[in-house]
Order: C-alpha cells, then sequence, then structure tokens
C-alpha cells in the first residue's frame, strides 16, 4: 500500500481535470443540455426510468456529482515503475503558462488511484439500480462481460499518460448488446455494462501494465475511461427515453 512520505508528496496532485480543459468543456456542454431537457420534461420521465426513487433534485445531483468528481483521483496503492517517471511542470512567466516535461530516473513510483465521478459514483449507480431491478441481473453480467472484452481488445496503455480507451466504443457496444438481448429494462444493462466494462475492459484487466507506462499516476475511471463511462449514462438514457 501506500507509505506515509509517498502519500504525503503526491496528496496535493489527486485534484486534477483528466483530460483536456477543451475535452471537459465538451462533456459540460453535454451535461448542460440534459439538465435542460430534463426542467423542459423531455427526458425527465427516462432518467426517472433509469434511476427509479430519484427526484429531479436528486438526478441532478447525481450527474453533476459525476463530472465534478472527475476532478478527485483517492489514492488507494502504489508500486514501483520499471520505466523512468514522466512528469509536467508548469511554470507562468509574464502571464503564460509553459509546460516542461522531466524524468526521473532511478526507483519511481506509480500511484494508483480510484476516480471519484467515473469509477466510485457509476459504481454505486449501477448497484443501485440492479438492487432496483433484480430481473437484469444476469442479463448485466453478462452484457458487461461482453463489454469488457470488446474495451480490453481496443484500449491501449499511453506511456506517461495510462490506458485509453475510444470514448464511444463501451457505450454503443453496451446499447447493442443491451437492445439485442430482449431485456426489459434495456436501460439498465446498458449503463451497466457501459459504464462497469469500461472500468473492468479498460483498467483492471490492464493493472499489469501499469508499471511499463512510466506515469507518475493511474487513476481507475480517469483519464482515458471516464469519458466512456460518461458516455455510458447519457446512451442509457436514450434507450430508456
Amino acid at each position: 500500500m501506500i507509505d506515509d512520505d509517498s502519500l504525503r508528496l503526491r496528496r496535493r496532485g489527486i485534484f486534477y481535470i483528466p483530460f483536456k480543459t477543451s475535452s471537459f468543456a465538451i462533456l459540460a456542454a453535454i451535461l448542460g443540455i440534459v439538465l435542460v431537457l430534463i426542467f423542459l420534461g423531455i427526458v425527465g420521465v427516462a432518467f426517472k426510468a433509469l434511476f427509479p426513487g430519484l427526484g429531479v433534485g436528486g438526478i441532478l445531483l447525481l450527474l453533476s456529482s459525476s463530472l465534478l468528481g472527475s476532478y478527485v483521483n483517492i489514492p488507494i496503492h502504489s508500486v514501483k515503475s520499471r520505466r523512468p517517471i514522466i512528469r509536467v511542470r508548469y511554470m507562468n512567466v509574464f502571464g503564460i503558462t509553459y509546460q516542461v516535461p522531466t524524468i526521473e530516473y532511478g526507483a519511481g513510483t506509480t500511484l494508483i488511484a480510484v476516480n471519484l465521478g467515473g469509477a466510485v459514483i457509476p459504481t454505486l449507480v449501477s448497484i443501485y439500480s440492479l438492487i432496483r431491478s433484480p430481473s437484469s441481473i444476469l442479463l448485466a453480467l453478462l452484457a458487461t462481460a461482453f463489454v469488457a472484452a470488446v474495451t480490453k481488445l481496443v484500449s491501449r496503455p499511453v506511456l506517461g499518460v495510462g490506458i485509453i480507451a475510444p470514448s464511444l466504443v463501451p457505450p454503443l457496444n453496451a446499447a447493442l448488446v443491451a437492445t439485442l438481448i430482449g431485456t426489459t429494462n434495456p436501460h439498465i444493462v446498458a449503463y451497466v455494462a457501459g459504464s462497469m466494462g469500461t472500468l473492468i475492459g479498460a483498467d483492471i484487466l490492464n493493472l499489469r501494465t501499469i508499471p511499463r507506462l512510466g506515469s507518475p499516476i493511474v487513476s481507475i475511471g480517469g483519464a482515458g475511461t471516464f469519458d466512456g463511462v460518461f458516455f455510458s449514462g447519457i446512451m442509457a438514457v436514450i434507450l430508456a427515453a
């Protein structure tokens, strides 16, 4: 597990945007459109079908927490890196910010964290949804296994970054398999398979590659997989509608 010195040194670095600001702005814009549609009542019924028992306020809190939670990474473990650690420092000179990459040779360590918005919240929502719809559990598990297998095939380890998976592959596969298996709750199956399949296929099944990435921090559900999890929720709502 994480030693005290490593945790103290890295604690300041667990709050960061897991992707470029432009990508975050796009996801925020999509969330804004969905929130407007909820207020207009266009997709409100779909969200209530996906998250039974939650009012509009609860749904808004859930969606906003998921996106904002992408900033938060919870340290759980650290491993010795087999490659030099690639770090990026930022220096502001005359109002302009410059990226200064540095390479840390020797016995560097990679911190493994869990992203709040891309892993913790989707996992809790998936468990909640399946508890409310126990008839969907078996089909959701089968669909999750399928999406995880496909995501594992298309995901790629990137040096200095982590595991990257195409944004739309997991949610589209989840929607496809949820529709084909003919369940009465395809939106629940699509959400669980899309979010959990992304986490398992891209991150969990690639844990062995982390020591070879040369990254200072690898976040499960963070950079490279958060957008796939986020779009899985949007796709589930489309199916529910």
